[in-house]
C-alpha cells in the first residue's frame, strides 16, 4: 500500500506556509494568554515565542500533507497558577481557534483587495496562497472547537461544567478519544465534523464578505 498526499504537489508550498503560520500563531496564543494570567510554564519552556520551530510538532505536521489533519506541540499550561482558574482555562483554550479566526479574517481582507483591485490577476500565486490561508485557518478554527478530546473546544467544556461533571469527564476522556478518531479517520467524518466545518466556514466567509464590502 503507497501513502498519498492529500494535496497535490502544486498546492504543498502555499499548504505548507499557511500551516507553518497558523499553528504557530495559535500556539503561541494559548501561551501568551496563560502567561498573562500569571502562568510563567510556557514561557520557562521556551513556547512564548513566534518561532515555529518551538511550536511544530514534525509527526502532526506531516500528517496533515497525508491525511489532511494534524497538530502541533500542545503548550503546557498549569492551571493551578490562575488566580481564577475557570474563567483563565476558558480562555486560555479559546485563544488558540480565535487566532486562527482572526488570521482568516486579515487574510480574506487581503484577498478580498486583490480582488477588488484587480491585482489578483497580476499576482496569482499571492492570491492563491491567502485563499489556502483563510479556508486553513476557518478549518482550523472550527477543527478545534469540536468538543473532544484532546481539541481546545473539550478543555473550555471541562471549565464549564461543574467539578464533580469534570471528574467524570476525565474519567470518560479515553473512550471520547476513541470517539473522535473513529469520526475522523471512518466515513462518520463526512456526517459529522466535515459538515460542520464546512458550515462554520460557509457562515464566516460570507460574513466577512459583506463585512468588507461596506469599505469598497
Amino acid at each position: 500500500m503507497g501513502f498519498h498526499l492529500a494535496y497535490t504537489l502544486s498546492e504543498l508550498p502555499f499548504v505548507a506556509l499557511t500551516l507553518i503560520i497558523a499553528f504557530t500563531v495559535h500556539e503561541f496564543a494559548h501561551a501568551y494568554t496563560a502567561y498573562k494570567f500569571g502562568d510563567q510554564t510556557a514561557k520557562k519552556q521556551g513556547r512564548l515565542t513566534l518561532n515555529p520551530i518551538q511550536h511544530l510538532d514534525p509527526f502532526g505536521t506531516l500528517l496533515i500533507f497525508f491525511a489532511g489533519i494534524g497538530w502541533a506541540r500542545p503548550v503546557p499550561v498549569n492551571r493551578y497558577h490562575f488566580k481564577n482558574p475557570r474563567a483563565a482555562g476558558i480562555l486560555v483554550s479559546i485563544m488558540g481557534p480565535i487566532s486562527n479566526f482572526l488570521l482568516a479574517f486579515i487574510g480574506f481582507g487581503i484577498l478580498f483587495y486583490l480582488v477588488f483591485s484587480g491585482a489578483a490577476a497580476n499576482w496569482p500565486n499571492v492570491t492563491k496562497f491567502f485563499n489556502y490561508f483563510v479556508s486553513l485557518n476557518l478549518m482550523l478554527f472550527a477543527f478545534n472547537l469540536v468538543p473532544l478530546p484532546p481539541l481546545d473546544g473539550y478543555r473550555i467544556i471541562e471549565d464549564l461544567v461543574s467539578p464533580n461533571l469534570r471528574a467524570k469527564l476525565t474519567g470518560w476522556e479515553q473512550y471520547s478519544i476513541l470517539v473522535f478518531l473513529v469520526l475522523m479517520v471512518t466515513p462518520l467524518s463526512n456526517y459529522t465534523i466535515s459538515p460542520y466545518i464546512n458550515w462554520v466556514s460557509h457562515w464566516a466567509t460570507n460574513s466577512f464578505n459583506s463585512i468588507f464590502s461596506m469599505f469598497m
